[in-house]
C-alpha cells in the first residue's frame, strides 16, 4: 500500500510539474534577480566573505529560516524545522576568484580586496557560486511558502573557501553535526559551463576528484659547476623523479584506472655554475577512489627515496615527501541515492533532462568532507549554464564560451537558478515526502 500511495503521489505531483516551473520562475523574477547580482558584483576571496555571507544569512531569515553565522569563519547554519522527518542538507558555496572580470556585463565585479599574501587584487565569481547561493536562496523560498508538502528538518548550508578546499575543513572542526544534528542526505550543486541550459549531468560515480598538494624536497651535496664529482646534484636528481612519478600512472595503476601526478614547479639553484644543495618540487596528485590514492602517495614516496638512494645519497638526505593538509578526498555519489533522484528527476523532467556528458578533467572538491565522517548518503549534480544559442554562435566564430576560472566566464543566470532549484526542490519533495 506504501508503494501505491507513494506512486500515486507522484503521479499527481507530476501533473502539476508546469506549475511548480512556473511558481520557480516567479520567484526568479521577484526575489533573485537583484540577489544574483549582488553576490555577483560583489566577489569575495575566500576567508573574507564577510559581505555575501551576511546578505545571505539576511536572505535566509527573511524567509522563515533560524541562521547561524560566523561557522569555520564566515559559513552559516540556516535551519527549518517542519514535523517529524528526515534532515537534509543543502550546500552552497561563496567565494569568488582573484581575477579582474572582463565579461562586459552591466553587473561586473569590480570588487578588490588584500589577498592572504598582502596584495590588493581584483576578485569575481567566475566559477559561479553566486549562482549556487542565489538557487539556495530560491529553495529557501519554495520549502518555505509550500511546508505542507513536506515534513522533516531542512538545514541550508553556505560554505566559505571552496576555491582553496579549506572551507568545509574549518566548519567540520567546530564540530557542526554535534550542534545541529547529522544529516540523513545531503545534496550540492554546481552550474556548468560546458553543459547546455535546461540540462543536468549526474553520476552515480565520483562528480569529483580527491587532490593531494604534495611538495617533495630533494637534497643534495653542492658543489662547483664545473666538479659535478664532488657533489650530488639535486637538480639532475629531482629530474629523474620527475619523469619515472608517470610510470606509477602507467604502471602502478590498472589501465582503466584514473589518476594523475602533475609536477607544477621545479625550483632548485641560484647562479649557472653552482650545483645547489636543494631542489624543490610542488605536485597535484588526482583520484576517484581511496585505493587509488593510496596507491599514488606509495608510489611516490618510495619513488623519491629510493631514486636518492640510486643517486648515492645518504639515508639523512634521502628526498622528503609532505602532503600538505589541504588535501580533499573525492567526491562519491551515494549510488542507491543518487539512481533513485535520477529517476525522480526523469520523471519530473523528461529523460531528455539528462546531458550524456563524459568527464574527462579530476578537477577536485571539499563537498565530501561534510559526508564522510560520519557518512552521509550524499549527491552532487551539475546544473546547465551555457544556452544552445551560445553554443552554436560559438560553433560559428561569434562567441567565446569562457571555462571556468576564466575573467571571461559567464553563464545564464536565470536558466541556471530556476534549474537549480527546481531541481533541489524535486529533490528534497521526494526525501521528505508529506504523510
Amino acid at each position: 500500500m506504501r508503494l501505491v500511495f507513494l506512486i500515486l503521489c507522484f503521479m499527481s505531483f507530476g501533473l502539476h510539474a508546469q506549475n511548480l516551473s512556473n511558481q520557480i520562475h516567479e520567484i526568479y523574477q521577484s526575489e533573485l534577480t537583484d540577489t544574483f547580482e549582488f553576490f555577483h558584483s560583489h566577489a569575495e576571496l575566500s576567508l573574507m566573505e564577510h559581505r555575501t555571507s551576511a546578505r545571505l544569512a539576511e536572505e535566509l531569515r527573511e524567509r522563515g529560516f533560524d541562521v547561524a553565522e560566523g561557522i569555520g569563519g564566515t559559513g552559516l547554519i540556516a535551519i527549518l524545522e517542519n514535523g517529524t522527518g528526515p534532515m537534509v542538507m543543502v550546500r552552497a558555496d561563496m567565494d569568488g576568484l582573484p581575477i579582474q572580470e572582463a565579461t562586459g556585463l552591466s553587473y561586473a565585479s569590480t570588487n578588490k580586496q588584500i589577498d592572504p599574501d598582502g596584495n590588493e587584487v581584483f576578485v569575481m565569481h567566475a566559477c559561479g557560486h553566486d549562482i549556487h547561493m542565489s538557487s539556495l536562496i530560491g529553495t529557501a523560498s519554495f520549502m518555505s511558502a509550500n511546508r505542507d508538502l513536506w515534513q522533516g528538518t531542512l538545514m541550508l548550508l553556505g560554505q566559505p573557501a571552496e576555491e582553496r578546499v579549506l572551507g568545509a575543513r574549518n566548519m567540520m572542526a567546530e564540530n557542526i553535526w554535534d550542534d545541529y544534528g547529522v544529516p540523513d542526505y545531503a545534496l550540492a550543486l554546481h552550474v556548468s559551463a560546458e553543459t547546455p541550459s535546461g540540462q543536468l549531468f549526474v553520476t552515480n560515480a565520483s562528480p569529483y576528484s580527491g587532490a593531494d598538494t604534495i611538495d617533495i624536497i630533494v637534497h643534495g651535496i653542492g658543489s662547483h659547476g664545473a666538479t659535478p664529482h664532488q657533489g650530488i646534484d639535486p637538480i639532475v636528481l629531482g629530474s629523474q623523479i620527475v619523469i619515472a612519478l608517470q610510470s606509477i600512472i602507467s604502471r602502478d595503476l590498472a589501465p582503466r584506472e584514473s589518476g594523475v601526478i602533475t609536477v607544477g614547479s621545479f625550483h632548485g639553484g641560484t647562479k649557472h655554475n653552482i650545483i645547489p644543495d636543494e631542489a624543490r618540487l610542488q605536485l597535484t596528485v588526482r583520484n576517484d577512489s581511496f585505493e587509488t590514492r593510496a596507491t599514488l602517495l606509495e608510489g611516490i614516496e618510495r619513488i623519491a627515496i629510493n631514486l636518492g638512494r640510486a643517486a648515492g645519497l645518504p639515508e639523512h638526505l634521502l628526498p622528503e615527501v609532505i602532503i600538505s593538509n589541504e588535501s580533499v578526498p573525492p567526491t562519491i555519489n551515494d549510488r542507491p541515492l543518487t539512481d533513485r533522484l535520477m529517476a525522480r528527476w526523469a520523471e519530473h523532467f523528461g529523460p531528455d533532462i539528462f546531458f550524456p556528458e563524459e568527464r574527462l578533467d579530476m578537477k577536485a572538491e571539499d563537498f565530501s568532507l561534510f559526508t564522510l565522517d560520519p557518512y552521509i548518503p550524499s549527491t552532487y549534480f551539475k546544473v546547465g549554464g551555457t544556452p544552445q544559442a551560445w553554443i552554436d554562435e560559438q560553433a560559428q566564430g561569434l562567441r567565446t564560451v569562457a571555462p571556468h576560472h576564466s575573467a571571461l566566464f559567464q553563464v545564464d543566470p536565470e536558466s541556471s537558478i530556476t534549474l537549480g532549484v527546481e531541481s533541489t526542490v524535486i529533490a528534497l519533495l521526494d526525501l521528505m515526502q508529506s504523510d
